[in-house]
């Protein structure tokens, strides 16, 4: 198994980054929230998880040793593969996810693109003792981020599938939002909003 990947980053994608490692550029299917912490050039650590399919060998890179491990212990739910562990990784942090499941926060996963009500409760029930007791550590929901937190957010969202068009109104409609906030806006919390309102439109 790849543990990690390091080197400088050789380039970005919505989903994705390419560190070269060694001369060679590996790809790396990535949240928007980890993305946003790489820059073109510069060096670059991700936790990796190799995903082996008939068809394909897929690596998934991660901030942290701890996003890593959860998005590992949310496969080992019913009907969750590596897309959909990602994708819940995207809205929410490893220890609000832990928040989530410990107090059977439905409203939490239905938050997830690709999670109904029904996924969401059965969720709650397969992941009740694999993910263990939230850390207390960080915020609930994402992390903050001091600038650029419009371009993150639209980045993320087009990264999970909706139209520039669709995220930029997204955007506009939680600005209020990020404006009235105390400090930095926290673009995990902001995706969370902006996806309420995409749902809502739907």
């Amino acid at each position: 198994m790849i543990a990690f990947v390091s080197g400088p980053v050789a380039a970005l994608a919505p989903d994705s980054a390419v560190v070269e490692v060694g001369g060679i550029g590996i790809a790396v299917q990535c949240t928007p929230g980890t993305l946003a912490g790489l820059r073109m050039g510069q060096q670059a650590r991700l936790a990796t998880s190799l995903v082996v399919r008939e068809d394909s060998l897929t690596l998934y890179g991660f901030a942290d040793d701890d996003e890593r491990q959860t998005f590992e212990l949310l496969q080992t739910a019913s009907g969750v593969g590596p897309r959909l562990a990602q994708a819940m990784l995207a809205v929410h942090s490893p220890d609000a996810l832990r928040r989530a499941v410990s107090m059977a926060d439905e409203k939490a996963l239905v938050a997830v693109p690709g999670i109904g009500k029904k996924g969401a409760q059965k969720l709650l029930l397969d992941l009740k003792d694999r993910l263990g007791a939230p850390l207390g550590t960080g915020p609930a929901i994402g992390s903050p981020v001091s600038t650029g937190w419009r371009d993150q957010l639209q980045a993320a969202l087009i990264g999970l599938g909706y139209a520039t068009r669709e995220a930029d109104e997204a955007v506009a409609a939680v600005t209020p939002q990020a404006e009235a906030a105390e400090g930095t806006p926290q673009v995990g919390q902001l995706l969370k909003a902006a996806l309420q309102t995409l749902n809502r439109t739907r």
